[in-house]
């Protein structure tokens, strides 16, 4: 019975992907024009692991491939509130991308558009407003999402560098908002 439990434990969480973009490129060469393609694609198991990857390849499915496996690389932990939203607010640039990322109560879903939408449905983020300002360039948004979630800090984290209870973090955070929800109201 108990190693049943176990492997049912130790099964690796099923892994979605979403393609972003798929661009067609060239390199005109002495003979001619090599063709190729240029593949983007996000990663996750939708318990806060998320990843992306880039591939290069002559066809689409290889270059699909190459980007997928990356992406399993390259993939990240972020911590979530509740396992539904992000902990706090949070702006990040990537280039000329810029994006806004802000927790969001129960029910107000995934606010966001492009690729961000993508990353966060892979993330296993289900309460969020996200906006993004400057590029739309698939590549730059993208790194400009990662920047962020992976700034992004949990109340034990701080807890452990101040040496203090979570419960005092929480507690500062919650006050700060009803002060800054009274002064909207007066």
């Amino acid at each position: 019975m108990t190693k049943q439990k176990n492997q049912k434990e130790k099964a690796p969480q099923e892994i979605i992907e979403r393609l972003i973009a798929v661009n067609r490129v060239s390199k005109t060469v002495k003979g001619g024009k090599n063709m190729s393609f240029s593949v983007l694609v996000v990663v996750g198991d939708k318990n806060g692991k998320v990843g992306f990857g880039k591939g290069n390849a002559t066809e689409v499915t290889d270059a699909k491939n190459k980007a997928f496996e990356s992406a399993k690389k390259a993939m990240i932990k972020i911590s979530l509130k509740e396992g539904r939203t992000i902990h706090h607010d949070i702006y990040h640039s990537f280039c000329s991308a810029k994006v806004y990322l802000r927790s969001a109560p129960i029910g107000t879903g995934v606010i966001a558009g492009g690729p961000m939408r993508a990353i966060f449905e892979c993330a296993g983020i289900n309460d969020i407003v996200a906006k993004s300002v400057g590029t739309s360039n698939p590549y730059n948004m993208v790194g400009a999402t990662f920047g962020a979630l992976k700034s992004l800090t949990s109340p034990k984290i701080i807890a452990e560098k101040r040496s203090k209870e979570i419960s005092e973090i929480v507690k500062r955070r919650n006050l700060a908002l009803n002060n800054t929800a009274e002064n909207k109201n007066e």
